[in-house]
Order: structure tokens, then C-alpha cells, then sequence
């Protein structure tokens, strides 16, 4: 019997239900300008993946770096969330930034 499979599962719906709070808070406090840390990092794990050579931690590897750069996208709709009132603004930063 093989678990990678759920590990790699349960390992993506972990990911992504973190990820998710993370675009938030990085959106209040830092706005849309967070978009290039989500490009590295999600690209430096893809790189890593590439590499690994264990097969569970290079599919989570992956996972994680496309959840990354998904994350841009996420990011640019959660400034149209926040301008709409869905989500509050930060009142410390200066003005609302796109």
C-alpha cells in the first residue's frame, strides 16, 4: 500500500488553506507591491522540485511554488475585494496603492 498520494493530497489542501489567509495579510499590510515575493518564492519552489529527488516532497515542492504564483492572481483580486468593501483596508498605509 502507497500513501504518497494522499501525503501529496492532504499536503495541497494544506497549502492552499494557508496560502489563502497569507494573500490577505500580505495585501493589508503590504498591497499589491507583495506580488514579486509570491514570483520568487512560488519559482525558487519549482526549482527545488525540479531537483528533489524524493518524490512525495518534490510533488509538494511543486504544489506549493504553482500555489505561489497562483497567489499573484489572488492578490490583484483581493485589492478589487478590499476597493469593493468586502475585505477592510489598512488605515496605516498611505492612501490606497494599487
Amino acid at each position: 500500500m502507497s500513501f504518497a498520494g494522499v501525503i501529496i493530497g492532504v499536503g495541497a489542501f494544506i497549502i492552499i488553506g494557508v496560502l489563502h489567509p497569507i494573500v490577505i495579510k500580505a495585501e493589508y499590510y503590504i498591497g499589491s507591491k507583495a506580488w514579486p515575493i509570491f514570483l520568487l518564492t512560488g519559482l525558487l519552489c519549482i526549482g527545488f522540485s525540479l531537483v528533489c529527488e524524493k518524490l512525495v516532497l518534490s510533488a509538494l515542492l511543486a504544489v506549493l511554488g504553482f500555489s505561489l504564483l497562483w497567489s499573484i492572481q489572488e492578490l490583484f483580486q483581493q485589492v478589487e475585494r478590499v476597493e469593493r468593501g468586502w475585505f477592510p483596508r489598512n488605515p496605516k498605509k498611505d492612501g490606497f496603492r494599487r
